[in-house]
């Protein structure tokens, strides 16, 4: 997801809410919305060829993540003309599939000879198809974004604590395989002395206001088995979400947070990861891969003191991963609709994702992503490859964000409150969940 609303993280900077890119007369100009951030500003860069090969101005309207979803889903409720394209999470497909807020792009595609065969396929099902698994398309997938890990590779080589933790796990220290490894790694360096400085374990998502504590712990569960529905029967939950490898995972959610996080973690999201890191609190850091060009140029942990690795495997050896990222639509209320599909066209251009990727943008092109070159071309690339292999994603059914509500509140009540049990917590979800989709008439 990456995603529905979230906490501010300070990232994006000097970036004005509204940025133009040339002087074409204002009735030619394209508004393109998204949310205010670092991969905005190489948006921004980016589009200034757009504008020089078509002379169409490019406008952009940026919204703080924490008002993102509010300001863009009540401009699309409202029929409102101020954007021509947008940026939008990848939860807002179904609803603005079925609503009518997006055109849909099949006929243009074939048109233009757009093959969504040449995207990463992950991508195409979480950011472009409603219903999902139907080539129905109604976004083109803009930026790549997943769940992975950062750590302190210098801690990890230093020859005292793998001396230390050798002695302890009697093995070396390195990359965690598992989840089960993860968590020894998180309990070794809770309140351990580092350079004069008492260190961390792990920093994980638990904030409540709006997605955090769910894409953290839908992380966890995925690879521990849970599921989100019947495969054979769409809408049956009973048995999936609260199965006992679910109630492990949650288990093992808040164990990790209970054990391993530093002070004041209780409201915690991407913003408050990146602080922890930077500030050299913590061993491990779960974030959207977006955070990582950031801290790779970070002066304090950056460079050769940080590194990468995907989420582990759970307990039977399955490992997966919460999608983030968003595709780019237009939107059917423009009065501008063949100019903003040109920028669809030039957008999807080989040339022009490997230059996305080059400024910082998470390209989902195959030809950028599945280049020789690729790997090797940002200590992150690899990780990224192989977290973008493994994703899964959350609901995006139209009612989402009521299904979203309800997994905000049992998961922060159990993990963080330590309300109830993590098989009370999830039976509660499968009734809250039951719930929406009855009010929907699916059940």
């Amino acid at each position: 997801m990456n995603r529905i609303t979230k906490t501010a993280f300070g990232l994006a900077s000097g970036l004005l809410a509204t940025t133009a890119l040339s002087n074409v007369a204002a009735a030619e100009d394209l508004t393109l919305c998204w949310a205010a951030w670092d991969p905005a500003n190489a948006l921004v860069e980016l589009s200034k060829d757009f504008t020089k090969e078509t002379g169409i101005g490019m406008k952009f309207e940026f919204v703080p993540w924490t008002n993102y979803a509010d300001r863009f889903l009540n401009e699309l409720n409202s029929k409102g003309k101020l954007c021509d394209l947008i940026i939008g999470d990848s939860q807002w497909i179904g609803g603005s599939a079925e609503n009518g807020h997006y055109v849909k792009l099949n006929d243009f595609f074939d048109k233009e000879g757009i093959k969504m065969s040449d995207f990463v396929d992950a991508t195409v099902v979480g950011y472009s198809q409603w219903p999902k698994n139907t080539p129905n398309y109604w976004s083109l997938p803009a930026f790549g974004d997943v769940v992975g890990w950062t750590y302190r590779k210098d801690w990890f080589a230093n020859p005292d604590i793998q001396k230390a933790f050798k002695e302890k796990y009697g093995r070396g220290l390195a990359v965690p395989a598992t989840f089960a490894e993860l968590k020894d790694i998180a309990e070794f360096f809770q309140k351990r002395e580092i350079d004069g400085k008492t260190v961390y374990g792990a920093s994980i998502y638990t904030e409540r206001g709006s997605e955090g504590v769910t894409m953290g712990v839908m992380d966890v569960l995925y690879s521990f088995g849970f599921k989100y529905e019947n495969p054979d029967k769409p809408y049956e939950m009973d048995g999936f979400v609260n199965s006992d490898k679910s109630v492990a995972g949650l288990e093992f959610y808040k164990a990790l947070y209970d054990c391993c996080t530093p002070p004041g973690a209780s409201n915690s999201y991407m913003g408050e990861g990146i602080d922890a890191f930077k500030s050299g609190q913590v061993a491990l850091h779960m974030n959207f891969a977006f955070t990582w060009p950031g801290l790779q140029k970070d002066e304090s942990v950056g460079g050769d003191k940080v590194g990468f690795f995907a989420n582990p495997k759970g307990p039977d050896g399955e490992q997966f991963a919460q999608l983030g990222g968003q595709g780019i639509s237009v939107v059917a209320y423009s009065d501008k609709q063949d100019a903003a599909l040109k920028y669809i066209k030039w957008f999807a251009t080989a040339d022009v994702q490997k230059k996305w990727w080059s400024l910082g943008g998470f390209s989902c092109l195959k030809a950028v992503v599945e280049d020789p070159g690729f790997a090797a071309s940002q200590p992150y690339a690899q990780t990224f490859l192989d977290s973008m292999a493994i994703v899964k994603d959350f609901w995006a059914e139209p009612s989402y964000a009521s299904l979203l509500q309800a997994s905000q509140k049992r998961f922060h009540d159990y993990v963080v409150a330590g309300q109830g049990t993590a098989k009370e917590a999830l039976d509660g979800l499968v009734k809250d969940w039951t719930e929406v989709f009855e009010d929907d008439g699916k059940m």
